[in-house]
């Protein structure tokens, strides 16, 4: 335990980051999910909508600092080049 106010004051601000973290990533991972959903389904204006919308919130995490700016962008790249295969 903490023995100190600062000590204990950084834990309380570790956990109020963890939290806003870990909601950030999850609402991340179902933006992907709707888009996972709509490919398999095949329906690429669902496809193409989801994925619209998917970006700025994976762009969003990623300048937060809870994914890595490449990773997130690899991900986007490869999403869009899977909905794009869709209507050919």
């Amino acid at each position: 335990m903490a023995n100190t106010t600062s000590a204990k004051k950084a834990t309380r601000k570790i956990e109020a980051r963890t939290a806003k973290n870990t909601a950030r990533r999850s609402r991340v991972r179902t933006f992907l999910r709707k888009v996972e959903e709509a490919i398999a389904s095949g329906d690429k204006d669902a496809a193409a909508a989801s994925l619209r919308a998917a970006e700025p919130e994976l762009q969003r995490a990623a300048g937060k600092g809870v994914f890595h700016k490449n990773m997130a962008s690899r991900k986007i790249s490869r999403l869009a080049k899977r909905v794009k295969a869709l209507g050919a």
